[in-house]
């Protein structure tokens, strides 16, 4: 995991260097002091950032929702200096230990997962995602594709929601024999004899034109990546993110067209990427929710 406080160079100019100083240290303090609560092992400290380990994915992910938490608290109590902000990257795999430091493939995606982030954002990997418990990972949503240096195929990018108020501390895994157990809900989506479930173990997938989507769709109106389809706590959506827009067609309910919009799947339907349903499309995408088990 990367930690990185964002904006640093904008705090030296408003404070000056002492003051600035004196508040980048306490920051960092705060989130060594919170990795080390959660079993995590700071390597290095680089300049306004940290580098640590930790044992398993769900502490990481309970460390960086808490020191969200605790600069978030921190900022709301101060009256003087300005908010502190920090961005937060990592990403799940093996690496090299030497000389009390750590190298390889899992750094360095962790740290191209920081530099996606933004300033009270968490950002990781699918493969990180998959790997956390239950609860955690239904507070989480898909955000992008993304190359990697080194990497042969693209990195699924994903975002850790901690700021809704009704998952606070969502991400401490002790929590989880506490969540009452819900019915597994899913969403299935058919096109041309191909079929993909979007559930709590898949809570994402992309549709477009491009051969890397979940489901590539042989429409020459579409984007590469045209629409994602999300499950959010237990209700899915469609969100556009293409060029010539999303048709929706939803159950006994009149078309609806997105352009970097997103609508709730109510009831069963299909989707058009990128020409009405007026025309005449041959490239329809079913979908179709399937009740809990």
């Amino acid at each position: 995991m990367f930690a990185d406080i964002s904006g640093s160079t904008q705090l030296f100019e408003m404070l000056g260097d002492a003051e600035a100083r004196a508040l980048l240290a306490a920051t960092l303090k705060l989130l060594t002091d919170v990795a080390k609560k959660h079993d995590g092992t700071l390597i290095k400290t680089i300049g306004d950032e940290i580098m640590c380990t930790f044992p398993r994915a769900d502490n990481a992910a309970a460390a960086a929702a808490e020191m969200q938490e605790a600069l978030q608290n921190k900022n709301r109590l101060q009256e003087t200096d300005p908010d502190v902000r920090v961005r937060i990257g990592m990403h799940y795999g093996e690496a090299l230990w030497e000389a009390g430091d750590v190298f390889g493939d899992a750094v360095n995606v962790a740290a191209r997962m920081a530099a996606q982030a933004k300033g009270e954002q968490i950002i990781t990997t699918r493969s990180t995602i998959d790997r956390l418990e239950k609860d955690v990972r239904e507070n989480t949503r898909w955000l992008d594709r993304a190359a990697i240096k080194g990497k042969k195929e693209d990195i699924e990018i994903h975002e850790i929601i901690w700021q809704k108020e009704d998952v606070t501390q969502m991400m401490i895994p002790n929590m989880a024999q506490n969540v009452l157990k819900v019915p597994q809900i899913a969403l299935q989506l058919n096109y041309r004899g191909r079929a993909l479930t979007v559930n709590h173990n898949r809570p994402g997938l992309v549709l477009g034109r491009g051969a890397a989507c979940d489901l590539p769709v042989n429409e020459k109106l579409a984007s590469r990546q045209h629409v994602r389809i999300e499950l959010r706590r237990d209700k899915f959506f469609i969100i556009d993110q293409s060029t010539n827009g999303t048709y929706v067609k939803l159950a006994n309910a009149a078309e609806a067209f997105l352009r970097r919009e997103e609508m709730a799947i109510t009831a069963n339907g299909q989707i058009s990427l990128g020409k009405s349903f007026a025309e005449g499309p041959t490239e329809i995408v079913d979908f179709r929710l399937m009740a809990p088990a």
